[in-house]
């Protein structure tokens, strides 16, 4: 979603900036990836002091359709029932079909990477704990991928995050970068490789689905390759707990990863829930 550089500062600033994405979705395609959120930085939902009182969470891109944005809502809300949810669409006809869904707590609005947050009749801004970008950023060229996040965090508040990810079209392989606002900009904090186990475990499935960041660097000597590399193998290493199922060849596949020198989170708990998170990755985006 970037901005073109003919086009006047002063009227483009207030203009959706990016592509329109292809807006293919499904119910519960992103079902895995709402229980992780909840599951990764729970305090963050349930925040609300200061500026986090009004801090929304915004599903940037939802596609043609408000699925995945009701869905999101609705399994948040578990966490913080008065979760503010803002659903983003750059293309008109599909903020105008979800306007029916819109309510006290929920809204969709016409934005891009530029978020379209607006200002109450008191002079309250609202703010941004958390986005989602999923299946956005695939569609870009690399080298757009750190000016976009740069226009994302700006509006995050400080210990938000945004979600970079990529799904396969059933949600049951997927990738997503975790990137925290911090005092000095954003940093990258984790590398998530998520499974849906009962459609078993292909380990070069997951290269194909890495977020546009990582996934023109699989190339030999690269520190993403390598980590691809090593995923690969301890899954060929750990073959055998197929026997016990996917779920325990994933298991044991991400303990593996630890004993290799992979800061592997929660390895006992989130690799059964079909969750890899590789933290202090390291990995420049």
């Amino acid at each position: 979603m970037t901005p073109n550089p003919r086009r006047n500062p002063a009227r483009s600033a207030t203009r959706p900036q990016g592509q329109i994405t292809r807006g293919k979705t499904a119910p519960n395609r992103l079902r895995r990836v709402d229980a992780f959120l909840a599951a990764y930085d729970p305090a963050l939902i349930t925040r609300g002091d200061g500026d986090y009182q009004r801090a929304l969470y915004v599903d940037l891109g939802y596609g043609a359709e408000p699925t995945t944005t009701l869905e999101s809502a609705a399994r948040l809300r578990r966490l913080n029932r008065k979760l503010g949810v803002l659903g983003v669409e750059i293309e008109p006809d599909r903020v105008a079909r979800a306007q029916p869904f819109v309510d006290e707590r929920t809204d969709f609005r016409l934005g891009g990477f530029n978020l379209p947050l607006k200002t109450d009749r008191s002079g309250h801004a609202e703010t941004v704990r958390l986005v989602r970008a999923f299946n956005v950023l695939r569609q870009y060229d690399v080298e757009e991928v750190r000016p976009a996040y740069d226009q994302i965090m700006a509006q995050v508040l400080p210990g938000g995050l945004l979600m970079d990810g990529t799904s396969d079209p059933y949600g049951r392989v997927w990738t997503a970068n975790m990137v925290r606002r911090t005092a000095l900009g954003w940093e990258l904090e984790a590398l998530v490789l998520g499974l849906n186990t009962r459609g078993g475990l292909d380990p070069d499935a997951f290269q194909t689905r890495l977020p546009k960041s990582f996934i023109h660097r699989m190339v030999p000597g690269d520190p993403a390759f390598r980590f691809m590399e090593d995923w690969k193998a301890a899954a060929r290493d750990t073959r055998s707990a197929e026997t016990w199922g996917p779920r325990a060849w994933f298991v044991a596949a991400g303990k593996a990863m630890k004993t290799k020198g992979y800061d592997v989170a929660r390895e006992d708990l989130w690799l059964k829930r079909g969750w890899l998170v590789w933290r202090d990755c390291g990995l420049e985006i």
